[in-house]
Parts: structure tokens; sequence; C-alpha cells
């Protein structure tokens, strides 16, 4: 937690204080009552398998407190598992290698051994497993082996081959597969060889299941949608780039900035006023308030789990004929696989969003392999972004770091020496100068900054403006009453609030589309305070004002996507506490990195159409 010592249950078994008196709504009739939603998670083990798994840990010397998480993660066999293959604890996320072997030993003794299969086996997977943390849906076979031997295993190029020929990761040819799938790969004879192979003489990937599954099925599902040809229902929508490029094609790409959301959303608009029948999806509720209260728009979790947005067919499917997805680039490879498949036959999909910002927080880059492979017509904007904060943003987009001219303070630089001045002058911002001059409040301006930890991280930051704007001992597991929060109950898909209260249910929460219960054993892993943020947790959100926090240290982990987003996230003022000297124009400048190993592109250059025809031209 950012702040606050006392336990979860401190706060819990005392009494709940008030909440804060909420401002009238501006509406006549009484908004019905906010629908209480439950935190996403794994399904609790039965006790007697929690009770099974804690013997287990205790008697290899783990932490007891781990067994509810290892029972939901292994299931009601748990507690057999790991008596059988220790090393099964890395699967919990969390656990680290050195942990594990620690486990390991205390209970198989005289029989743990450095390159015991069981051992590489829970490795291999665990370093693909990080790797996917860092987006990637694969790993060149060499970047593993390297990994490997930098956890003591003594034949890397073994324990790959070991790992393919159990099934536990999958091996691929970048740019030499028949796209048929990957468990075509797995467990061969010549997998295994390729597994071995050098990385100089032949390019190989290696990968677990789940995201090499995900990614074949979403490319399955863009060629299927990318081949539906012209479709006379659309013969009477008013002409437009992207209007023509949608009555001729079943999967388009539209790229632009925030104003040029407004191209595909009139687009739906339009259909509907046909009698079409259109949805726009977007990555988070913050996206959706900016679309105003005159777009039906649904977030993208919402309309999969069917509870908002169109109803089904007789297949299951959403009842659609055009979905528009805006903020495409946030879309991990897992969710844009189920999208993707959940859209019939005759719909139209247009992926809309700013190619400029940090890809997903989950793995893949998922929008920008989908550009790259030109698999699909692809409608460039020409609506800028306006003012000085467009012009700035622009101009970051194209390797520039633009002086512009500010002359309501719509940019404002603050140079700082240290971060221990960065922090002091980001709280005067965001509590006194930005709401004195711009009158924007401190509710209204988001600090971002490069990472959680640090002097000048979120939890340094959030400490102080905690302290500054809402002080109290942390009496909610570390929370107050009107605390600002940032709460992903799934990874990638943040949603800001503020702490009401608690009770025995859990900690409530006044969040963007509703109220929210979180369970107190949950508290931990799915609230943050929220003053301060890190650019990909504010991807795919804007605030009227934004305070970007460069301290010395942060000089490592700028580079244009990440200033770009960042900058981005203001509509109204951005001010920027700046002690990078020329770490940030050099990071502009700095072409754009293929930071992401995924398969995606490939896969859609290998299903493109046959004829060699560029649709995207």
């Amino acid at each position: 937690m950012e702040s606050g010592e006392q336990p979860a249950a401190a706060f819990y078994e005392s009494p709940v204080p008030p909440a804060p008196p909420r401002r009238p709504a501006a509406v006549e009739a009484a908004p019905a009552a906010p629908r209480l939603e439950r935190p996403a998670g794994p399904r609790p083990a039965p006790a007697e398998a929690v009770a099974q798994v804690r013997a287990v840990l205790a008697s290899g010397g783990a932490p007891e407190a781990l067994a509810e998480q290892v029972a939901a993660v292994l299931g009601e066999s748990a507690a057999a598992s790991l008596r059988e293959d220790p090393w099964r604890l890395l699967a919990v996320p969390g656990v680290l290698p050195e942990q594990a072997d620690g486990f390991a030993r205390a209970l198989l003794g005289a029989g743990c051994a450095p390159d015991d299969g069981r051992r590489t086996d829970a490795l291999v997977a665990w370093v693909l497993q990080r790797a996917a943390l860092q987006g990637h849906t694969a790993l060149d076979a060499a970047r593993v082996r390297t990994a490997l031997a930098g956890l003591g295993v003594q034949d890397p190029e073994e324990a790959v081959r070991h790992a393919v020929a159990e099934g536990v990761v999958l091996v691929f040819h970048d740019g030499a597969e028949d796209h048929d799938g990957a468990e075509d790969h797995g467990g061969t004879e010549d997998a295994e060889a390729e597994a071995e192979a050098p990385a100089e003489s032949v390019p190989v990937l290696v990968g677990l299941d789940r995201y090499a599954l995900a990614e074949e099925s979403l490319a399955d599902g863009l060629a299927r949608l990318a081949r539906s040809g012209p479709d006379a229902r659309w013969a009477a929508v008013p002409p437009s780039e992207l209007a023509r490029a949608v009555a001729g094609h079943g999967l388009v790409a539209h790229t632009g900035g925030e104003a040029a959301r407004a191209e595909p959303v009139a687009l739906a608009a339009a259909a509907e006023g046909l009698g079409l029948r259109a949805a726009v999806a977007v990555h988070t509720e913050n996206g959706r308030r900016r679309l105003g209260t005159d777009v039906p728009a649904v977030t993208v979790e919402a309309l999969l789990s069917g509870s908002a947005g169109p109803g089904r067919d007789a297949d299951g499917a959403p009842a659609l004929d055009l979905l528009v997805v805006l903020d495409a680039p946030l879309l991990d490879v897992e969710a844009a696989a189920v999208l993707v498949e959940s859209v019939p036959d005759g719909c139209r999909l247009v992926l809309s969003g700013d190619p400029g910002v940090l890809p997903s927080a989950g793995a893949g880059r998922v929008f920008a392999d989908l550009l790259a492979a030109r698999l699909c017509p692809q409608v460039a904007s020409r609506t800028p972004d306006p003012g000085p904060l467009g012009e700035l943003v622009s101009g970051i987009g194209i390797g520039e770091l633009h002086q512009v001219e500010a002359p309501h303070k719509e940019v404002v630089i603050v140079p700082v020496r240290d971060a221990g001045e960065a922090v002091h002058r980001t709280v005067q911002l965001v509590a006194d100068s930005v709401p004195r001059a711009l009158g924007v409040p401190s509710t209204q301006t988001q600090v971002v900054t490069v990472g959680h930890g640090g002097s000048a991280g979120t939890r340094a930051l959030n400490a102080a403006l905690k302290q500054r704007l809402n002080p109290g001992p942390g009496r909610f597991a570390g929370f107050d009453p009107g605390d600002r929060v940032a709460y992903a109950a799934v990874p990638g898909r943040t949603r800001m609030g503020r702490v009401v209260s608690a009770d025995a249910e859990g900690l409530r929460l006044e969040c963007e589309g509703g109220e929210v219960v979180v369970a107190k054993e949950r508290v931990q892993a799915v609230l943050r305070h929220g003053w301060a943020l890190t650019a990909h947790q504010a991807a795919g959100m804007r605030w009227p004002a934004a305070v970007v926090v460069l301290p010395g240290d942060a000089a490592q982990g700028l580079d244009r996507a990440w200033v770009y987003t960042a900058f981005s996230r203001g509509e109204r003022h951005l001010s920027v506490v700046h002690g990078v000297d020329q770490a940030l124009p050099r990071a502009v400048a700095q072409p754009p990195a293929q930071t992401r190993t995924t398969r995606l592109r490939t896969l859609l250059e290998g299903l493109a159409a046959p004829d060699g025809e560029d649709p995207a031209g």
C-alpha cells in the first residue's frame, strides 16, 4: 500500500464513519440505486483443499498465508500436486525461483537437484510468464536459454528441449510456420531440435500455449472479417473515407488522436439512423464519459460479459451490423481474441485508436501488428487535436519536442533539481497552483509518473499527496474515506474512484461507472492510491489537467511512446515537472523501437488474401 501500516482487519473491526454527503444530481428524477460489483478473481477453493495446502506449505517452510492463493491456482488437488512437484509453487503470482527452490529442498531433501526436469520445466514457464508481463507473447529461444543460465540451470538447451517435449511450452519458426495451429509444433522431434538450434542459424520462438492459441485465434478471426466484401446496406450512409472503407470491407483500422474519435462515433450514429445495428465500445469508463451522454457507448469488458450493449442473436453473438472499438491499442491479445471471436459474420468491425500511445498493459501489440500486416484498409484521420496541447503532442508523435505558444498556460514547464523537489512541486501544483491559476480542482488533476518505485514514483507521490489532500491514519487497510484510488480488478483495466466507507462486506468505493465493493482480502491486490498513476495505468483516460513528473532518475524509463502517452492525458492543461534535462528531447527524437516479441503480424501476413492484393493500399 502507498501509505498506512495497519493491517486490513484493523479498520473492519471499527465503527464505520458516515460517508461524506453527496452533491445533488443535476437531474430531475432520482437516479436508480447503484449496482454493487464484485471484483473478478479465482473461484475460492474448498476449505478442506486450503487446509491440505496449508499443511504442505508448512512442511516446506513456505508462508501458510499463500494457501488460499495456491489452492485457487492449482485446483482442488493442489496439495498432492505440490508434494509431487514442489516447483509448481512458481505458478502462483509473486513467488520467485529462489523461494520455490527453498520449498523444494525442504520437501525433497537429497532428491532435490538443480537440473531436475520438474524444476527446469517450471523455470521455463516462469521465464515466459514474466515476459508476458512485459508484453511479449513469445521469446526468442536464445533469450530463454540465457535467462535459464542466470537461474542456475546447467544445461539450458536441454531444459528448453525437455519443456517442449513435456508440452509445457510450444516452439515456432518465426515467419516459417504453416499457421495451422501451435499444437502442430509442440512435442515433436523437429520442435525439440529447433529449440536446441543456435539463435543465429534459425530464428526460433518459444511461447506458452495460452498466448499462442490467443494469437492464432485472433489472426483467424481478423482474417475472417477481412474477407467480408461489399455490403449494399452501407450505400446510403453519408459518404466519408471511413464510411467508404466500411462499405467495402468487414474489417477497417482507423487511426488518429483524441479529436479523431468523433469520426467512427459519427459513423455508428449514421448507421443507426439508417436502421443498422451499431455499438461503440471503449477501454475505460473514463473513455466512455469523454464521449458524452449522447453516445450510448459501453466498455469492452461489459460488452463481452453481456452486462451492457446490444442483445444477442440466436448463436449468442452480439446482434450487430457495426462494432466500433475505440482505444484499440489498449487491447491485449487475449481480450482481442475473445472480442473478435464474438463478432458475427456480416458485422463490420472498426478498430480505432492512436498508434502513438503505449501498447496494452497485457501481452501483445494487437493494433500495431494489425497495422503492420496491412490486412485491411487503414483510414488515417485528418482531424488534429486542437490548441497548444494538440500541437505539442502531434510534434512528439513525429519525434519533435516543440516549444509551443501557450497564452492561457495550457502548457507549463516546472524545472526541478532533484526528486525531493519534484515531489514538493507536484504537491504544490495539484493542491494550489493549478486550482488557483486555471480553476481546475485537485480532484480533476491527475499526476503521471514513470514507475511505482523510486523517490518520485507513484508510492512516494501518493503518500505526499494524501498527506496534503486527505490526511488520515489509513484505517481502511491503508485507506481513509475520501482517498482517491485506482481500482484494477483485472490487470490493465484501471477505474478511478474514491473511498466511501467499509463494512462487513468490504471496502466501498464510488467509482466511474458505479459503486464497487472490494472484499477485504482483495484490497491489497486490486487497489492503490490514485492521485498519481503510471502512464500505462493512465492510458485510455484523460482529465482536465495533468501533471507529468520527470525526476532525474526517470531518464532511463523514457521513450517516445511513454512521453506521447503521458503528455496527452490533459484535456486543458499540462504541467511538466522537469528534472531530466536533455534526456527528454533525446527520448522523443529516438525512433520507436519494437520492444515486444509477438507472432500476430506473421500470422496475419500468412493469412492475407492469396491474390496478393494489398487491402490497406
